[in-house]
């Protein structure tokens, strides 16, 4: 059974988790990668850092906060810094080739990928909390690669499997540590729907390659328990540029086999092609709606964002809306975006829930 939300509020406001990081932060998070500075200094001086990050979402208003991520280098590479196997590897990323982690030899974990960063914010903050973690889907295309991997593992398949039992006890883990919603990041099931990129990537079998991301998917989000949880899902993006076009309708009948409470869905990006699919939205869902466009540096207004919620409800009731950016303002340290953009545009899309709970609070 799918944990409920367990909200008593409309229009509950999210992050999908990471935030701009300051340049001192991303050259300590460098620094540490590059070994000139141990995890013990970089955590401490992370550990100062954090709160900053977790203020600047309460003053917004945020009904969840992460931690921005300011701990990771990506979204990705969370798992490589705590699990050895990996190499960093000239790779073909989404659109250029650069120095990425490739698995080359079996995995083997030398400590938690999360739940002492989750245990940090929990402790920093009274708001609800969120934390995520990549899905076993979006490591396998990302860090499996035939010519440096299939010694490790044969398949891509194979190393799928392989990250499940290491997400499994990260969500149990972070459950235990008193997160309230666990966020699973699998962009790449968005990406499927646009042909060139299936093309780049080399996915012939799109339909073969959705139920294996449905399968990936339900291997870990069961360990939540009964913390609940969400998947995100979006085009992906650097430096203000989307890297895939494309609507929902492929996938949307998929999602109803996804065993996660909501989706985090990219709604704001024209790349999304709108919500009218939102008429084909499973069942017993909640919705994640993106209504902050933040590859736009153009910052959003209340107006702007309710308007886009009233788009929405054309299909759905109030009840299973609720409000998020289209996606982590940096996924990664080398995403180059600005904190008080952030902060005014998640300000923007707080006052927005405000006045969207003042008028359905009253109507309901």
């Amino acid at each position: 059974m799918i944990p409920p939300m367990n909200d008593h509020q409309l229009f509950p406001t999210f992050v999908v988790g990471s935030l701009p990081r300051p340049r001192w932060v991303r050259d300590v998070i460098e620094n540490r990668r590059d070994g000139r500075l141990s995890a013990q200094e970089a955590d401490r001086l992370l550990d100062s850092a954090i709160p900053s990050a977790v203020r600047m979402q309460e003053r917004a208003g945020l009904t969840y906060v992460s931690d921005g991520e300011w701990r990771r280098e990506s979204y990705i590479k969370v798992i490589c810094e705590h699990v050895d196997g990996f190499k960093m590897e000239a790779v073909p990323s989404v659109s250029r080739v650069v120095m990425e982690p490739a698995v080359v030899s079996k995995l083997r974990q030398r400590g938690p990928l999360a739940v002492d960063a989750a245990r940090f914010l929990v402790k920093a903050t009274t708001r609800k909390t969120i934390v995520a973690l990549p899905s076993p889907y979006i490591l396998g295309w990302r860090m499996w690669h035939a010519e440096l991997s299939r010694s490790a593992y044969p398949t891509r398949k194979e190393f799928m499997d392989a990250c499940v039992p290491i997400l499994r006890a990260e969500m149990r883990a972070l459950a235990g540590a008193g997160v309230d919603h666990i966020q699973i990041d699998e962009p790449w099931l968005l990406m499927l729907v646009d042909p060139d990129h299936r093309r780049r990537i080399g996915a012939t079998d799109v339909e073969k390659e959705i139920a294996l991301c449905v399968e990936m998917v339900n291997a870990v989000a069961g360990a939540a328990g009964d913390v609940p949880t969400s998947m995100h899902l979006c085009h992906a993006h650097f430096n203000r540029q989307r890297f895939s076009e494309g609507g929902y309708e492929p996938i949307i009948e998929a999602l109803g086999e996804i065993n996660v409470t909501r989706f985090a869905m990219e709604f704001a990006a024209p790349q999304s092609h709108g919500v009218d699919v939102l008429a084909r939205f499973p069942k017993g869902k909640i919705l994640g709606l993106g209504v902050i466009d933040h590859c736009d540096s153009k910052v959003e207004d209340p107006e702007t964002v309710v308007s886009r919620v009233e788009a929405a409800l054309k299909y759905l009731p109030a009840e299973r809306i609720t409000l998020n950016p289209d996606c982590g303002f940096s996924p990664s340290t080398q995403n180059p975006m600005n904190f008080d953009e952030a902060y005014l545009k998640l300000t923007a899309m707080c006052r927005a829930a405000e006045s969207l709970r003042e008028k359905y609070g009253r109507e309901g």
